[in-house]
């Protein structure tokens, strides 16, 4: 077989839904946008613990202690899957979390904002996972595989996240009038952040048309975004609160709510570093990787140590 049949039998691979395997051929554009978009994953997991790791001790009650600790360790486990994912590809961990912590790879924009209130966990599990979900479940059947399967437990365990937050906001939004006046406030905060997750717009993205030729991805942008304003506009209703658009109407022709314009300049200007916590994120994931070396110098030590016991007992 020749080299050059390599590409379309690649190809071919992807449109008769047979996935990617890492021993595979694939072009190096594809294992660069994998490696680009999965790190870009595992880091927002990652970082994505910081705010809310910040309320832990501050729950109202021992069993959103309990559920908050849970949550935030499902989230360094999912950085886990991620990260050992990416390798699978040719990176190695190390250069891939030294590129979050040089700036050179990015995060989700959406945890560059604080969590001034209780309320903002419950803001964050219903529409910042919520947005997560809509994506991931699509990932769940990405076409290359390592990725598609770590997808599949993240997904369930997402789930779980969204109904936590849920839970919270209904628990406040059924409280005093200062509680529902809480959680008003931080759904006025987070709707807008959260339908930036998506992404930028489909006219001005520069990876989507590629991604979904190769089935990275199997919705565009501005389609996920679409679903999760349709679906957050109803769940709306049962919090009896309301979301901070004006335009936000239900479009009989199209079967869609029409909605607001984003404000992109705070998103590009999130993204390239300029959001309210980014420096924050950053100086608090470096602290936790110089501070955590010690163990991972252990652990290299006690590897190192089982590896010669096996190696004399196999003699």
């Amino acid at each position: 077989m020749d080299l050059h049949d390599f590409p379309a039998l690649f190809q071919q691979k992807i449109d008769s839904e047979t996935k990617i395997e890492p021993l595979d051929w694939m072009p190096d554009a594809y294992r660069k946008t994998l490696i680009r978009q999965i790190s870009q994953h595992a880091h927002s997991e990652v970082v994505g613990m910081l705010p809310e790791g910040n309320w832990i001790s501050r729950a109202p009650s021992l069993k959103r202690k309990a559920i908050l600790i849970a949550k935030v360790q499902d989230e360094a486990g999912h950085g886990l899957y991620l990260y050992s994912s990416c390798e699978t590809l040719g990176t190695s961990r190390e250069a891939t979390i030294n590129d979050l912590h040089s700036g050179k790879a990015k995060y989700s924009s959406i945890f560059n904002y604080p969590t001034l209130t209780w309320a903002d966990m419950g803001a964050i599990g219903w529409l910042v996972d919520g947005a997560a979900i809509l994506n991931q479940v699509m990932l769940c059947r990405t076409s290359y595989g390592p990725y598609a399967r770590a997808m599949v437990r993240i997904c369930k365990e997402e789930s779980f996240h969204q109904r936590q937050g849920f839970d919270i906001l209904y628990t406040l939004s059924k409280g005093t009038d200062e509680q529902k006046a809480m959680c008003q406030d931080a759904i006025n905060r987070w709707w807008w952040p959260s339908l930036m997750m998506f992404g930028p717009k489909d006219s001005e993205s520069n990876n989507t048309d590629q991604s979904m030729k190769w089935k990275i991805k199997r919705k565009t942008n501005d389609e996920l975004r679409q679903q999760f304003v349709d679906m957050c506009a109803e769940q709306v209703k049962v919090l009896n609160m309301t979301l901070p658009d004006q335009e936000l109407k239900w479009n009989t022709e199209t079967q869609h709510y029409d909605f607001g314009e984003i404000n992109w300049d705070e998103f590009w200007n999130v993204v390239k570093g300029n959001g309210p916590c980014n420096k924050e994120r950053l100086d608090a994931r470096r602290k936790a990787h110089d501070e955590g070396e010690w163990v991972r110098e252990a652990a290299k030590a006690y590897a190192k140590k089982r590896a010669g016991k096996n190696k004399h007992i196999a003699a």
